[in-house]
């Protein structure tokens, strides 16, 4: 772990991450890829330790409230957080100055700030994000190494649901020959809508790699799956979309048993949610603004 100062904190998007890097050791992580010109190991995480003032001082100067997100290049809850509370910090900071926020993580560490999330959401709107890949607890242990297992995230989600705080799941990604299967993909949904998610973004029944990543996935393949990475690089060569041969039908399937629980589905739709900022608490903040 090491310390940096940054030079901003949001995008323009408004999306931030705290960190770079990753402690949880996904064996797929796109994140990794070469394109992201990491200069340090993946695993030695650059801390922005000036976040906090950063995020201050950008929402003190926005004119208009919207969704801040966090997440979607490194998780805002890997195990350096227990010790900093850099995320917990920039969450009082969303929460003071009035604004939404959306959580994209894998980890039930997020439980530890349930009360800051829920006055973010009775306030403005939270919604919280969860990553969810592989049904079977002893396979999530191996693509998922170093963070709590499926079923313990489905927890959490169960754990925001009661509290009125909405979610939406990442099924992604979906690794041929690994877990893409029925089975996996039934099992999934069926935790989703035991949770009562509000929505499930999914590209595609498949998974990305490109360099630096696939060689570190291609090794993970080599040490629990032998002659898995031969099969890959016959059937995908050096391909950056690695579709899965039953994308059509598991796609089908998703779909078919989304719209009969009234789980959203479509991806456009799902991003909409994620950035749509609540019109009743911007004209509130408009008309505390015009008496001031």
């Amino acid at each position: 772990m090491h310390f940096v100062d940054a030079k901003g904190i949001l995008s323009a998007q408004n999306g931030m991450n705290l960190y770079r890097g990753c402690t949880h050791g996904c064996i797929y992580c796109d994140s990794r890829s070469k394109c992201y010109q990491f200069t340090h190991p993946f695993e030695d995480i650059e801390v922005k330790q000036n976040a906090p003032w950063l995020l201050e001082r950008a929402l003190r100067s926005k004119r208009k409230k919207c969704m801040i997100g966090t997440g979607a290049m490194c998780d805002p809850y890997m195990h350096c957080e227990e010790q900093l509370e850099l995320t917990r910090k920039c969450l009082e900071i969303i929460e003071r100055y009035g604004f939404g926020v959306s959580v994209q993580t894998k980890s039930d560490r997020i439980l530890r700030d349930l009360d800051l999330l829920k006055r973010i959401h009775e306030n403005a709107k939270c919604v919280v994000q969860m990553t969810l890949t592989t049904y079977d607890e002893e396979l999530c242990r191996i693509l998922e190494p170093n963070v709590c297992t499926t079923r313990e995230r489905v927890r959490a989600l169960e754990i925001f649901r009661d509290n009125g705080i909405p979610t939406v799941v990442w099924l992604s990604p979906i690794l041929p020959f690994i877990n893409d299967t029925e089975e996996n993909i039934r099992g999934i949904l069926d935790y989703c809508i035991q949770a009562k998610v509000h929505g499930i973004i999914c590209f595609g029944m498949g998974m990305t790699l490109r360099e630096g990543d696939r060689e570190y996935y291609y090794a993970a393949l080599d040490r629990h799956f032998p002659g898995l990475k031969e099969k890959y690089r016959r059937r995908y060569g050096n391909a950056y979309e690695i579709p899965s041969e039953r994308n059509q039908e598991l796609m089908a399937l998703f779909y078919k048993i989304c719209r009969e629980n009234g789980i959203l589905c479509d991806v456009d739709a799902c991003f909409q949610y994620l950035h749509e900022f609540p019109e009743r608490y911007e004209q509130l903040s408009l008309f505390s603004t015009a008496y001031r």
